[in-house]
């Protein structure tokens, strides 16, 4: 097969280098937003065209003309829509799933194609590399086994927004009122490449965590 590729997160990127190296299907991989380019893609002519964790629109035509697949770490159809990893983190979610899914107009609403297991627990870097192996696996079963689609259960939805940076606050609010878990959560799903957890000083400063762990 013939095998575009889009993406820009380093988890996604991995997961083209990997798939790349390791099948015998052509490959052709656009690294960001700024490099990719319809001239290109429809010159290649692909069978598929994978667009794992990207955050913008894909025009209806490339929808319509390919077959495009998307990658979102969430057990769709819960947790639809932006920052899927944080907004999981914050309700206290431990297990979750890497879902690959046929891409639609609607917000991750396409059939899915496959799902993995993701352990939520660990540092943001270990949950990438889990994202990774199992967007890896999705992906090498959807080349052994062909296309098989299975409608999402459109009525157990739910949607989450995507964070900003002013949401990375820890506030007095939560600090007074939260316990230490949820506090530990909030800095550790915020980790690099994410806009750091911080508290607001009183000289209108910003203090940056980074990470932390929980003592008696």
């Amino acid at each position: 097969m013939r095998i575009a590729c889009v993406g820009y997160r380093k988890w996604a990127l991995n997961i083209y280098d990997r798939l790349a190296e390791s099948t015998s299907h052509v490959f052709l991989i656009f690294r960001s937003k700024s490099q990719f380019n319809l001239d290109i893609l429809s010159g290649f002519s692909p069978d598929l065209v994978l667009f794992y964790g990207w955050s913008w629109l894909v025009s209806e035509y490339l929808l319509r003309q390919y077959v495009c697949l998307m990658l979102h770490p969430s057990p769709l159809p819960r947790y639809r829509g932006g920052s899927p990893i944080q907004n999981q983190i914050i309700a206290g979610e431990v297990n979750s799933k890497v879902s690959l899914f046929v891409m639609n107009n609607d917000l991750d609403a396409g059939d899915l194609v496959g799902q993995k297991d993701l352990s939520l627990e660990g540092t943001l870097s270990e949950i990438f590399q889990r994202i990774e192996d199992a967007g890896v696996q999705l992906t090498c079963d959807l080349f052994e086994h062909g296309l098989q689609r299975v409608p999402q259960d459109h009525s157990a939805a739910t949607y989450c927004k995507r964070r900003i940076p002013r949401d990375s606050e820890i506030t007095p609010h939560e600090l007074a009122t939260q316990p230490a878990s949820y506090l530990y959560n909030k800095i550790r799903m915020l980790a690099d490449p994410y806009p750091n957890a911080f508290i607001a000083t009183a000289d209108s400063r910003k203090l940056m965590i980074t990470s932390a762990y929980i003592a008696d």
